[in-house]
């Protein structure tokens, strides 16, 4: 027996990828608010020397004037010494001011950083604690869940033999026959219940990457035999043909024969629940280059093409309404399947029915 670590649990993953999602956003919205401060800085200096170029500019023209007006040599020669000074102080105070600018940018910058950097440490030691939380609960969860299916499993065990008990000794008068037709109603209720336990230990087990399944090189032949004969008489019933098809001259693959049953079993289950009387559930299987590729094809009404992904999802329902079931025989089906090596997957359109399709390593890919 194995047990398939399937995949991170699909919570966590969700909370990683919104903090990293929330994480850049927060970056983005920061390095906005820190371009829109620093081009209010520039604007604010540019306006400030503008000013000053204009305050500049005014007095040299009231110099030009002064020049205009046939002011001696010397008293040019001093003008232009003032020009000159005056431009070296501007330079001087205007390389100060840029240094001192730039100074304080940097040092906003590694405030706000060492910040983030703080902000995000306290995040990450949360969310490791909360995680080890999740994680104590999920351990005790499954441990509570296994102890709770087994006593059921047991109770519904003696369940299930008395009422086969009352059917076999029911006498064969009316009221015996009321009798044996309430046994076997008890037993198919007790059967369902049976099922309901089982899915819900394999959720569990898929969601913590405990899933068992014990793989053997073995022919899939028998097993879809048995899965066709399992279902023939409810297709009957329904007036739906059920028939299979098996292409190829050997059909060798590695693995759990009651697990794939199971998966059969809720393929099947979901194709006769879809399709209307008069219909058609058809089962193949055939090598597809290293592996073997099971198909459950129908007549039903078919599903939209956004919704391919979602049918695979716990507790998704076709229709809102429609409550034949849990919501559970896709999502472990996949979990069965992947647990294999294997890939599931669904192809429809509406009004013209829909495959669903599973590959398994075949013989030669078992191999390796």
């Amino acid at each position: 027996m194995t047990t398939k670590n399937l995949k991170p649990q699909p919570e966590r993953k969700h909370t990683d990828d919104g903090l990293r999602v929330e994480r850049e956003k927060s970056d983005r919205e920061y390095a906005r608010r820190q371009t829109a401060l620093e081009e209010g800085s520039d604007a604010a200096i540019d306006k400030a020397r503008g000013q000053a170029d204009e305050a500049l500019r005014t007095a040299r023209d009231s110099a030009d004037a002064r020049l205009a007006r046939h002011e001696a040599a010397a008293a040019n020669a001093t003008v232009l010494q003032e020009r000159k000074d005056e431009d070296a102080t501007l330079r001087g105070e205007r390389a100060t001011a840029d240094a001192e600018l730039r100074d304080e940018r940097e040092e906003r910058m590694r405030a706000l950083s060492a910040l983030l950097h703080l902000e995000r440490l306290e995040t990450d030691t949360r969310l490791l604690g909360e995680r080890v939380h999740a994680d104590t609960g999920l351990a005790t969860r499954d441990e509570f869940l296994g102890m709770v299916s087994h006593d059921l499993r047991t109770l519904l065990g003696g369940i299930a033999l008395q009422s086969t008990l009352l059917k076999r000794h029911a006498s064969d008068d009316e009221a015996g026959q009321r009798t044996a037709q309430a046994a076997e109603k008890i037993q198919r209720f007790t059967a369902r219940m049976n099922r309901l336990i089982g899915d819900l230990v394999d959720v569990a087990s898929i969601e913590a990457g405990r899933l068992r399944i014990t793989p053997e090189l073995q022919d899939a032949t028998p097993l879809l035999r048995e899965s066709v004969d399992a279902f023939q008489a409810q297709a009957s019933a329904q007036d739906i043909m059920l028939d299979v098809e098996i292409r190829g001259d050997t059909l060798m693959a590695k693995f759990d024969p009651e697990r794939i049953l199971q998966v059969l079993a809720n393929l099947l289950s979901n194709a006769l629940k879809f399709t209307t009387a008069g219909g058609r559930v058809s089962l193949q299987v055939e090598p597809v280059g290293q592996d073997l590729r099971f198909s459950v094809k129908d007549t039903g009404a078919g599903i939209p093409s956004h919704q391919l992904e979602q049918v695979f999802e716990r507790f998704w329902q076709a229709r809102g309404e429609d409550r034949r079931g849990s919501g559970l025989g896709l999502y472990i089906s996949r979990g069965i399947v992947e647990a294999h090596g294997g890939r599931i997957w669904a192809e429809s359109q509406p009004g013209q029915g829909s495959t669903f399709a599973f590959t398994l390593p075949g013989a030669s890919a078992s191999k390796h």
